[in-house]
C-alpha cells in the first residue's frame, strides 16, 4: 500500500491510502526535494535551502540533519540496488553519496573540473549552478546520470571517481531524469529546452516532439512499460513555476504525444506537476492536489479537496 511524501515550497505532506488524508510533518521550510526507498518506506530525506539534507527514519515524525555543508540541497536519490546508498546533489553543483543510510558522507570530486562547467548558469540566479537530479542506472549500481540546471548531463560509471563530460546532442536545462529496470540502456530526460530521450545510456539522443504542445518540460515519470511515459510541460519558465501560470501534462503514444489531462485541474493556474509512477500507477502533485491514474491519460484526487495553504509550488514527490 502506498505512501506518498509529497514536498511543497513550505512544507512535507505524508499521504497514505488508508484514507489518503494529507498529514504535515515537522521539518525544515524552503523544500527542495524527497526521496525515499520501497524496501525502508518509513525513511525519508529532503533536500532544504538553508537546512541541509533532512532525514527521518519514522516516517517523518522526526528529523536529524545528514548532510550539511551549507550549500542548498537540490536533489537526492535512493540507490535502487541498495536502501543503504544515498545520493546528493547541491548548489554550486557537487555530488555526495553516503553508503550508511545518510550517517556520513564523502564528496564525488571533480564535477566542476568538467570543460563544460564554465558555461553552467541557473538565469534566476546566474552566478551559480546546481545539480537538479540524480537518476543511478537500473544494472549497474556505480552509473550515475546527473541533471545540472542549466548546462550539461553529466555521467560516471565508477560511482563518481571520474565524470565524463555532457554528450553531444543532450539537453543542456535538464530537470527531472528517468530510467527503467527492463530497459537500462534507455535514458528519459525532462528539459527546459525540450524532452529526449536515448537508447544507449546517453551516448546518443532522439527528441520526439510531436505533439508536444508546450516545450519547457519539467516533471517526468516511466510506467511499467519502458515506453509508458507521462510529462508535464509549460510554455515558459514563468507559467511553468507559477500558481498562476499554465501546464498541461501530456502522454506518450505510438504517434507522438497527446494531452492527458481528463479528471485534473483546467490548466489555467496550473503550475507544472511533480510526476511519480509505482506499482503500475503514475502519480501528479499539483498546486490543486495529489492525482492518480492507472494509464496516465485518466485521473482522479487522492483525498479531500486541497486547502489553500496548500496550493504552492510543488517541489517533489516519492511514493514507496
Amino acid at each position: 500500500m502506498p505512501t506518498c511524501y509529497a514536498a511543497l515550497d513550505d512544507r512535507l505532506l505524508v499521504i497514505e491510502d488508508d484514507d489518503w488524508m494529507a498529514r504535515e510533518r515537522p521539518v525544515a521550510h524552503s523544500l527542495e526535494c524527497v526521496a525515499a526507498a520501497p524496501e525502508r518506506p518509513e525513511r525519508v530525506f529532503v533536500g532544504t535551502v538553508d537546512a541541509g539534507l533532512q532525514c527521518s527514519t519514522d516516517g517523518g515524525d522526526s528529523w536529524t540533519t545528514g548532510l550539511d555543508t551549507g550549500d542548498r540541497v537540490t536533489a537526492v536519490t535512493v540507490s535502487p540496488h541498495d536502501p543503504g546508498v544515498i545520493w546528493a546533489g547541491t548548489e554550486p553543483s557537487r555530488v555526495y553519496r553516503s553508503i550508511d543510510g545518510g550517517d556520513s558522507w564523502s564528496e564525488r570530486p571533480g564535477l566542476q573540473s568538467l570543460p563544460s562547467a564554465s558555461r553552467w548558469s541557473f538565469p534566476p540566479r546566474p552566478d551559480t549552478h546546481h545539480v537538479r537530479w540524480i537518476a543511478v542506472d537500473p544494472a549497474d549500481p556505480d552509473r550515475l546520470y546527473v541533471a545540472i540546471e542549466a548546462g550539461a548531463l553529466v555521467r560516471t560509471d565508477d560511482a563518481g571517481e571520474s565524470w565524463e563530460d555532457h554528450p553531444d546532442g543532450a539537453r543542456r536545462d535538464n530537470h527531472t531524469l528517468g530510467t527503467h529496470p527492463d530497459a537500462p540502456e534507455r535514458v528519459y530526460t525532462a528539459a527546459g529546452d525540450g524532452y529526449a530521450e536515448s537508447r544507449d545510456r546517453g551516448d546518443t539522443w532522439s527528441f520526439p516532439q510531436s505533439g508536444l504542445d508546450h516545450r519547457y518540460v519539467w516533471g517526468l515519470a516511466v510506467g511499467a512499460d519502458p515506453d509508458d511515459v507521462v510529462v508535464s510541460a509549460a510554455t515558459g519558465a514563468r507559467d511553468a513555476h507559477s500558481t498562476e501560470g499554465e501546464s498541461s501534462v501530456y502522454r506518450r503514444t505510438d504517434d507522438g504525444w497527446e494531452r492527458a489531462m481528463s479528471g485534473l485541474p483546467d490548466p489555467d493556474g496550473l503550475a507544472r506537476a511533480v510526476l511519480a509512477a509505482h506499482d503500475g500507477q503514475f502519480y501528479a502533485l499539483t498546486n490543486h492536489g495529489l492525482f492518480a491514474s492507472d494509464d496516465g491519460r485518466a485521473w482522479s484526487a487522492l483525498g479531500l479537496a486541497w486547502p489553500d495553504e496548500y496550493r504552492q509550488l510543488p517541489r517533489g514527490l516519492a511514493v514507496v
